[in-house]
């Protein structure tokens, strides 16, 4: 008897130190890894004096103190780290080069209503789309002439920093990878972006015209130039009602 209870003292004990180290062991590693969006190698670095840093990785996860996004890229899971990670940059981290457009961008410029569950972003490379225990994130493949220009790169708080379009770019991308609409002529056009983006009209006319006519070149995409077309005519109307 005399040998349970000392066994069981020790077992307390022994437990007892295990929830304190596994406290001081998150408080290092939050102390140790600046963002709450880290790659394999940060994450390796900073358990390196474990004798199985892998097996170490591994527990974290199941504890859910930190979320594997995809092979070699993580976030530290909820309640953990000193600040939220950032969707749209792990959007930048997960398949790139990209930038955030299409809906998202959209919504960010105010020129939808709707909040996209959805992470939306346009790349070089083949369309993919990425499950993740954070959210969809999906990536659509536009020609690489019309790329590189027209993305912002938008910079956080701590100085983090994302790629997103501008708002020109973000509707070219939107109308250019519209496939199986019917935009023959301007009509159809406006039918699109006001029933199916339901777009903020004032918004919309408040877009630089010439940024979208270098968009419909790089892309060569006739509903682009219909866009301009229409955004030249309706900018043209509302000037002359005001001048009256």
């Amino acid at each position: 008897t005399i040998y349970k209870c000392l066994y069981y003292s020790w077992l307390k004990k022994w437990s007892n130190f295990q929830v304190r180290d596994n406290i001081v062991m998150k408080q290092y590693i939050w102390n140790q890894i600046p963002t709450p969006e880290f790659d394999y190698q940060t994450l390796m670095h900073v358990l390196k004096d474990y004798s199985k840093p892998r097996d170490k990785a591994t527990a974290l996860m199941r504890q859910g103190v930190i979320r594997r996004i995809k092979k070699g890229l993580y976030v530290f899971g909820a309640g953990y780290g000193s600040q939220p990670f950032s969707r749209e940059l792990l959007s930048n981290l997960i398949y790139g080069p990209s930038y955030v457009s299409l809906e998202v961008a959209l919504q960010a410029h105010s020129l939808i209503p709707e909040r996209v569950a959805t992470m939306t972003a346009v790349s070089m490379g083949p369309s993919r789309r990425f499950s993740t225990p954070v959210g969809l994130f999906t990536y659509r493949k536009v020609p690489a002439g019309g790329f590189h220009f027209g993305v912002e790169r938008i910079v956080l708080d701590d100085q983090r920093a994302y790629l997103m379009a501008n708002a020109e770019k973000a509707l070219a991308d939107r109308i250019k990878l519209a496939h199986g609409v019917s935009i023959r002529n301007q009509d159809e056009l406006r039918r699109y972006l006001i029933e199916d983006l339901r777009i903020d009209w004032d918004g919309l006319l408040e877009l630089d015209v010439t940024e979208i006519a270098k968009f419909a070149t790089a892309y060569r995409s006739f509903k682009l130039k219909i866009l301009v077309s229409l955004l030249q005519r309706e900018q043209s109307q509302r000037e002359t009602v005001t001048n009256e």
